[in-house]
């Protein structure tokens, strides 16, 4: 009986219909996922005008999504590596987009702030599950690449909202942007159905004979046979945990991933949820002011490309810190008064560096955790990073409120940038040190 690793058949295979199928569905579930979290920048003028909220109001019932994203992102990562991924993946879909539905069915900010808790939770959770899932089958000569590629659904689904806003809020009102969320309710069944469960957590509940399968359809020349003996090549003897993440020179890369994580999040969500209105003040019209959000997407699209391809060619941790350095710079310099052109070119940049850093980071943080902990490793990151998202839109309308000239709003946005650049010169510091000390022990 041979002895084979599941590892080295997943490195070394080649890009095949299988890896296109499972970066589709994935890209299709986060398209729908950034859909449903930029959709409340898009209304947000709107709802503050209807129902007379307050700066800070808004920026509270903006943080309930997001506050749900944290608990989803803690609890359904932890949990599918129990279930499975794929299980965690259909609960967190049905789960967002049954409670983004009932949003269009609202009437006061209460009843508003409910469904988006729900909405956060299924969102956060699905997030780490879906890049885990892609991070485990992908080649690891393309991982970085394969995984920046699929998660670009996500500001994808953020320029479907502000795109649709432009069209629908004027003509049918700010309820007619949650309808869209009966769509992924329709394909679940489908997507379920041709999605693989994680070849892990099929070889811990002991369906060998489906995770051969698996492993053939990802490398069908891998010449696997019925009597082979599959093996992780890493103990699974502990269960998934949060402890697990300070284990073996985990804690401090874990620690200083998760202030990077907690940083990025707040300059997204500072940006999503008060771009248009910052944009309305400074005297653009509601339009325009929503075209910024597409282009702030637009860029998180180029930038997550750009920095997958740059990644697995460099390394992935040092571009991170270039990145978010950009981010600083280029967000602090939105509250300047510069021509049109110049001001789409710098929110596009912006898009780039703060999204695109974002999705770059989820890759990084699969990378580094083992394929037992992997759901948990990234939950927990996503999780601590989404109370990022939280404070993000209420700082955002405590400085509305303060009445702050433009650009000393965009330099508080930007200041997070700085301290998670110097986070991840750390972590890149950590990890190496952990690789010499591995390779000193011969490991």
């Amino acid at each position: 009986m041979r002895k084979v690793n599941v590892h080295t058949i997943i490195d070394h295979a080649r890009i095949s219909g299988f890896h296109w199928m499972v970066m589709g569905w994935c890209f299709l579930l986060l398209i729908f996922d950034g859909y449903d979290l930029f959709i409340y920048g898009a209304v947000l003028p709107v709802l503050m005008q209807q129902w007379g909220l307050s700066p800070l109001e808004a920026g509270a019932l903006g943080s309930y999504a997001l506050f749900g994203m944290m608990l989803g992102a803690v609890g359904f990562g932890t949990l599918a590596d129990q279930i499975g991924r794929k299980k965690g993946i259909a609960v967190c879909c049905l789960l967002f987009s049954c409670a983004t539905l009932a949003n269009g069915f609202v009437s006061n900010p209460t009843e508003f702030g409910i469904c988006r808790f729900f909405a956060g939770l299924g969102c956060g959770g699905l997030m780490p599950n879906v890049v885990a899932l892609m991070n485990e089958y992908a080649p690891k000569k393309f991982r970085t690449a394969i995984v920046s590629i699929m998660f670009c659904g996500y500001p994808l689904g953020g320029v479907l909202s502000a795109s649709v806003g432009i069209f629908v809020l004027p003509r049918f009102g700010w309820e007619a942007m949650f309808f869209a969320a009966a769509v992924p309710l329709i394909l679940l069944p489908l997507i379920y159905w041709q999605l693989p469960e994680s070849v892990g957590f099929l070889l811990r509940q002991r369906r060998l004979e489906k995770a051969h399968a698996v492993l053939l359809r990802v490398d069908p020349g891998c010449n696997l046979q019925k009597d082979d003996s599959l093996i992780m090549g890493e103990s699974n003897a502990r269960p998934a945990s949060l402890l697990e993440l300070f284990r073996e020179g985990r804690a401090l890369p874990t620690l200083v991933l998760w202030l990077a994580f907690f940083c990025c999040m707040l300059m997204i969500y500072a940006l999503s949820s008060w771009l248009p209105k910052l944009m309305a003040s400074a005297g653009y019209s509601l339009g325009s002011s929503l075209s910024f959000l597409v282009a702030l997407n637009a860029g998180a699209v180029l930038g997550a490309v750009f920095g997958g391809w740059l990644g697995d060619r460099i390394n992935l941790p040092k571009v991170l810190v270039a990145f978010l350095i950009l981010a600083a710079l280029s967000v602090s310099l939105l509250g300047l008064k510069s021509p049109v052109p110049v001001l789409y070119l710098l929110i596009t940049v912006a898009g780039a560096t703060t999204i695109g850093t974002q999705i770059l980071l989820y890759a990084c943080a699969a990378q580094f955790y083992g394929l037992s902990i992997r759901s948990t490793g990234m939950g927990w990151a996503s999780g601590v990073g989404r109370s990022g998202g939280i404070v993000g839109p209420l700082l955002g309308g405590a400085l509305v409120g303060i009445n702050l000239p433009l650009q000393l709003n965009f330099i508080a946005f930007a200041l997070p940038g700085l301290i998670a650049a110097l986070a991840m010169v750390l972590f890149a510091l950590l990890k190496r040190s952990k690789v010499t000390t591995l390779a000193a022990a011969g490991v």
